[in-house]
């Protein structure tokens, strides 16, 4: 057991009243200091005086730093600042070559925003939209779904993405084996790492994906309609979506901007969305990030899975149904719900012993963080103990 457990919970960092929020992949709670950033940074507008030419720079620098200190990057300069996944997406379809007959491949369920792209890019391309279902074990869980994954990449395979997790039950992706295969066949190997970034650990050199793409509302823990995006060598000289001021060699200097430049800022930060400096949602961000540092992603894996250890056995007892360990993360968590529960009463139940958690025909997912407690993880086993037979 991880030996800090209860010294580790930063419950009163946040402001979540009663509720027993077990619902992070949903959405995460702002803590107070990344509530009052967004405060200062509202209270800054109020006289535009105040802000200077460098304040349009300042916090994308300290937010690229960050966020390569949490994913192993070796250069900030690879970190593109952007508003969501989709517009992530839209960029690697836009800078990458394809070709009729080729495939993409893509693991079945995931969230939209990884699919939408690719289903238009192969009807645009003449493509197949390879999608990997998982086998089902006698328990209905999933398995062998990193190994179909392997096995549909070939040599026609333009590009493979997919989660470090599944969103819908954290079920881990064998990502460097994955990764290995694409780069191996020439294709270029993407992460949507909106699920696991923040509180799962995972560094570039070890899987070295061409693209990580990161909404930040959820494990980042930041606010929403902001996002952060990792771009490998080979769309380091890309064409972003946008042809904005602020993308582009010399924008800093404000006198020069009538001197129309065509040369982008280096690197990744040519695909930084227009008003990327967002004196609002940028300080909000970058408090967020700092606080994870500070706290370590592994010590956020190993307290999810520490608080999770005693809720999983006991609903085990129940009839419910949890993956090994070695399937899944710890901080997001499939649970399979016997027959006799029904949905409607379930959801029931839980909104009036403020429990919230998202519940999905037969299963739950239960994504717990450091906001939570035993406390939390007891009220959920309450109910599900006390369902009417």
């Amino acid at each position: 057991m991880y030996q800090n457990v209860k010294s580790f919970c930063k419950k009163e960092m946040f402001q979540l009243g009663n509720v027993h929020y077990l619902n992070c992949a949903y959405m995460s709670p702002l803590s107070k200091k990344v509530e009052e950033a967004g405060i200062i940074g509202m209270q800054r507008k109020r006289i535009p005086t105040t802000l200077k030419s460098e304040d349009f720079f300042h916090d994308t620098e300290k937010v690229r730093n960050l966020f390569a200190k949490i994913i192993g990057a070796p250069d900030p300069y690879q970190i593109a600042i952007i508003p969501s996944v989709s517009y992530g997406m839209a960029v690697i379809a836009k800078n990458t070559d394809f070709k009729y007959g080729q495939n993409i491949v893509i693991a079945s369920g995931q969230m939209p925003s990884n699919v939408h792209t690719w289903q238009k890019v192969c009807q645009q391309y003449g493509l197949e939209l390879r999608v990997v279902n998982p086998e089902k074990s006698i328990n209905n869980y999933v398995s062998n779904w990193s190994e179909k994954i392997l096995e549909s990449i070939d040599v026609n395979t333009a590009l493979v993405t997919l989660g470090h997790v599944h969103w819908t039950d954290g079920t881990l992706f064998d990502l460097k084996n994955i990764s290995q295969r694409a780069h191996e066949c020439g294709s270029a190997f993407i992460v949507d790492g909106t699920q696991s970034i923040g509180a799962l650990p995972l560094n570039i050199s070890d899987i070295q994906p061409d693209a990580l793409i990161c909404a930040a509302y959820k494990w980042l823990m930041g606010p929403y309609s902001i996002g952060l995006a990792y771009f490998g060598s080979r769309y380091l000289n890309g064409i972003p979506l946008e042809e904005n001021w602020i993308n582009r060699l010399g924008s800093e200097n404000f006198p020069d901007l009538v001197n129309y430049k065509s040369e982008y800022r280096p690197k990744a930060i040519r695909y930084d969305v227009g008003e990327v400096s967002n004196f609002i949602l940028l300080p909000m961000l970058a408090t967020a990030l700092e606080q994870l540092v500070e706290w370590g992603i592994e010590n956020i894996q190993n307290y999810c899975r520490d608080l999770s250890y005693e809720f999983i056995n006991d609903i085990a007892e129940l009839g419910f149904f949890v993956a090994d360990e070695k399937e899944r993360c710890s901080h997001l968590i499939g649970v399979r719900m016997p027959n006799n529960i029904e949905l409607e009463k379930l959801q029931k139940l839980l909104n009036e012993n403020n429990i919230a958690i998202s519940v999905r025909g037969n299963s739950m997912r239960v994504s717990p963080n450091i906001y939570n407690d035993l406390n939390d993880m007891n009220a959920l086993i309450k109910v599900l103990r006390n369902y009417p037979q």
